[in-house]
C-alpha cells in the first residue's frame, strides 16, 4: 500500500479537485494498474454533504455545501484536520460496515498514541470521546465512504487542531445531542496535523494492508478462474 500526500498547510487542497483525483486513482486501482493507495491531505475550508443529509442540517446562513456521493451526512473539512482517503480493493464478499470499523480502529489507535481515549458509539460511525464532566459525547473523527468496482473511496477526517467553531453553523453528521472535539482540545495542548501524520500512516498500514492484500488475492483468483473457464469453453 502506498501513501500519497496531496497537500498540507499552507497548501490546502480544494475538495472538488481531490474528489476528482480520487475517482481517477480508483479507476487505476480497480484496473490493477496502481497499487492500493491512501491519499492524505488537509482541505481548504468546506462543508460537504453525504447522501443522507437532510435540509435542516445544512448551514443556517446559506454557506455553500458540496453534495457528494459518499455515505453519511453533513460535515466540515479544513485546516487542522487530517483527511485520509484509502483507495483499496475490498475482499469479496464486500463488507462496507467492516471497512468503516477498520477506519474507526485506525483513528482510535492514533488518538490513543497521543493520550486521548476514544471509542465507538452504538448506532453512530466515527470515533468519540465519551461523555464526562467536561460535556456530552464528543466526536473527534468522522467517516464517510463509497465502494465502486469493489474499491473504496472517501474515508475519514480526524480533528487534530482544527477550529471547531464550524460546528455551530450546521448539525454535524446530523447528530443533535452530541458535540465535536479535537485531539488538541481534549489534551489542552496543540497537536498538529504534521504531528499526527506519521502515526496515522503506521496505523493505516497495520490495519488496512492485510485487507488490501486479501482483496487483491481474491480478485486475481477470480480472474484466473474465469480465464480457465473461458479456455475450457474454447476447447469444447
Amino acid at each position: 500500500m502506498r501513501f500519497e500526500h496531496l497537500g498540507f498547510s499552507p497548501t490546502f487542497v480544494d475538495y472538488r479537485e481531490a474528489w476528482a483525483y480520487q475517482r481517477d486513482v480508483l479507476t487505476r486501482v480497480a484496473d490493477g494498474t496502481t497499487p492500493p493507495t491512501v491519499l492524505l491531505l488537509e482541505h481548504s475550508p468546506v462543508y460537504t454533504a453525504g447522501r443522507t443529509t437532510e435540509d435542516h442540517m445544512r448551514p443556517k446562513d446559506g454557506t455553500e455545501v458540496v453534495d457528494t456521493d459518499r455515505g453519511g451526512k453533513i460535515t466540515w473539512h479544513g485546516p487542522g484536520q487530517l483527511v485520509a482517503y484509502p483507495i483499496i480493493r475490498l475482499p469479496a464478499p464486500i463488507n462496507v460496515v467492516g471497512h468503516v470499523r477498520n477506519l474507526e480502529e485506525v483513528m482510535m489507535r492514533v488518538t490513543r498514541h497521543f493520550g486521548v481515549e476514544t471509542a465507538r458509539v452504538e448506532g453512530r460511525s466515527g470515533v468519540w470521546v465519551l461523555a464526562d464532566d467536561r460535556g456530552p459525547d464528543r466526536k473527534v473523527g468522522a467517516i464517510g465512504v463509497r465502494v465502486s468496482r469493489q474499491c473504496t473511496m472517501h474515508g475519514f477526517a480526524l480533528n487534530c487542531d482544527a477550529d471547531l467553531s464550524w460546528g455551530r453553523n450546521i448539525i454535524p453528521c446530523g447528530i443533535e445531542d452530541a458535540a465535536v472535539s479535537s485531539i488538541s482540545a481534549e489534551l489542552g495542548r496543540r497537536v498538529s496535523v504534521q504531528d499526527v501524520l506519521p502515526v496515522a500512516e503506521r496505523a493505516l498500514a497495520d490495519v488496512l494492508d492485510p485487507v488490501a492484500a486479501e482483496g487483491i488475492r481474491r480478485w486475481r483468483a477470480l480472474l484466473e478462474k474465469q480465464t480457465a473457464e473461458l479456455s475450457a469453453e474454447g476447447i469444447r
